[in-house]
């Protein structure tokens, strides 16, 4: 698969080529063929197949002029225009568009988004010019596929634009792009040949968190990542509003896949999505080039997060913690649970038991309960909910206590450009990282195993034991009540720490003794 863009600029050349030696390759015959002429596809319809010629340069003795071979040979070629995939040239964490290629599967626009660039305030300077500071800013905005600039304003730490922009809107779960960037190119000549246009700060917005037909007016930080360590280079206001045309419409949305149908019927491999984005980045980042103004390559690729994929340590901690943090309110019921089980707080654990009572007697409860349990929790907290959308947080990017070699590691080129000694020690620790890395999931590989060896009679004994387990459980299930089972389950669980040992359970214990294939890795 390759990416093509309209208006089709190049031709698709497809060559057949003889191996007659290790580093040598002869071209038996070559064919070219215009995108144009390629049937389209929308769906996963069979397409026609034809014969191409293979047409063959030979050089004629003497004269030395090239003369064409109307015929060399034939060959059969399937090809089509895939309509059907949207071709993601942005990081799927922030895309600003997800329909399919063809035009004709678009459904229609759910709303619109105004976009108003005003202002930015305390701008750092970002160069040097007759001996003083200075900065010329300039925004980018990217939604969808649609990019626009604002005009530059020339030596201002607080430059106006005040525009606006409009884009149509299809589905509210994605994101648009600010970029605020020093336009380094406006000696022209060759002094500024070499020079790249420098990042001053980037916004996202989610769309999703936004409510409808209200203005957001809000001064966002410029926060960029240098090798010297965060820092935060001015604030930039805007005023962002998402109209709908139909709340019904936008509801609806969020029942749908996210990507096209033809992802999910004939999905990709990470290998061809990671391609077919860097083919549609570098395409993009050409097209932009010849735009009037024109967007430089540096500018195309911080706006799509090109290196988004490339390994920092700085990255690795913080998406940890995110981990962490995701898993610390589990963590916070079960030491709960614990406690209550441990009569820490005896009040506490007869109510418990009042309420698990009342469960067991009436079971048709237990749902009710559960889902009026998160209703108020999720009232309860509508009292902090967020009032402004989100910005770059330092904090949750641990930016602000990434170690200096560490930036110096994320900023370095690919491949390497440092010293040999400062490479050893930074594959080193990669190696450490990776390797604790490795341990978790070779306990999370051993858990599964373990579940699975319970029938597998890889230990015969252990296997037999469980099976002999599961038929006295299925006879005492069938002619015990359900109610009466689960209310000496809840209390045993309960039980007060006087009859408790200290030692793991025996199901912990035979869990524990299962055999694994660790066993046979060697």
């Amino acid at each position: 698969m390759f990416v093509a863009a309209e208006p089709f600029e190049e031709h698709l050349v497809l060559s057949v080529e003889d191996r007659v030696a290790p580093n040598k390759d002869e071209v038996l015959g070559k064919t070219v063929i215009p995108l144009q002429n390629i049937d389209r596809r929308l769906d996963y319809k069979p397409v026609n197949s034809r014969w191409y010629n293979l047409e063959k340069h030979v050089i004629v003795e003497g004269d030395q002029k090239k003369k064409e071979v109307k015929f060399s040979s034939r060959i059969h070629l399937r090809i089509c225009l895939e309509g059907g995939y949207h071709v993601l040239d942005e990081s799927t964490h922030y895309s600003s568009d997800l329909r399919p290629t063809a035009k004709q599967l678009w459904k229609p626009s759910i709303g619109v988004l105004e976009l108003g660039i005003l202002s930015a305030q305390g701008l750092l300077p970002m160069k040097t010019k007759d001996g003083r500071g200075t900065t010329d800013a300039y925004c980018v905005a990217k939604y969808g596929q649609k990019w626009v600039r604002t005009r530059t304003i020339i030596d201002s730490f607080a430059p106006k634009w005040n525009e606006q922009y409009t884009w149509e809107v299809y589905d509210p779960c994605t994101v648009i792009t600010i970029g605020v960037f020093d336009n380094c190119h406006l000696q022209g000549g060759e002094k500024a040949a070499g020079t790249r246009d420098t990042r001053i700060g980037k916004v996202r917005i989610r769309l999703s968190t936004l409510e409808t037909d209200r203005v957001y007016t809000h001064s966002y930080p410029l926060i960029v990542l240098l090798p010297s360590g965060v820092k935060k280079m001015g604030e930039v206001q805007l005023a962002v509003r998402f109209t709908c045309s139909s709340l019904l419409n936008i509801l609806h949305m969020y029942s749908q896949p996210l990507l096209p149908k033809m992802h999910y019927l004939h999905p990709l491999s990470v290998m061809q999505l990671d391609n077919l984005r860097h083919q549609a980045t570098q395409i993009v980042s050409m097209r932009l080039s010849r735009a009037e103004p024109p967007l430089r390559k540096e500018v195309v690729e911080y706006m799509l997060d090109v290196d988004s994929h490339m390994w920092s340590m700085r990255k690795s901690k913080a998406n940890f913690f995110r981990i962490m943090g995701v898993l610390s309110p589990l963590v916070a019921v079960g030491k709960w649970f614990d406690q209550i089980c441990h009569w820490k707080n005896p009040l506490t654990t007869i109510l418990i038991h009042v309420l698990f009572v009342i469960l067991i007697l009436y079971p048709e409860l237990i749902l009710p309960t559960i889902f009026l349990y998160l209703f108020l929790i999720g009232v309860w907290y509508f009292r902090w909910r967020p009032r402004q959308p989100p910005y770059m947080d330092t904090r949750l990017s641990h930016a602000d206590t990434a170690h200096p070699d560490e930036l110096d590691e994320e900023f370095d080129t690919f491949p390497t450009s440092r010293q040999p000694d400062i490479v050893r020690m930074r594959y080193d620790r990669l190696r450490s990282v990776a390797g604790r890395i490795q341990t978790v999931v070779g306990d999370l590989a051993t858990q599964g195993e373990r579940l699975q060896s319970l029938l597998s009679w890889r230990d015969p004994r252990a296997t037999a034991l469980f099976v002999t387990f599961c038929l006295v459980a299925a006879v005492v299930l069938y002619v015990t009540p359900f109610r009466v089972v689960a209310f000496l389950t809840g209390l045993y669980v309960l039980r007060h720490p006087r009859f408790r040992h200290k030692l793991p359970s025996v199901p912990l214990n035979f869990f524990r003794r299962l055999p694994a294939r660790t066993d046979s890795m060697l």
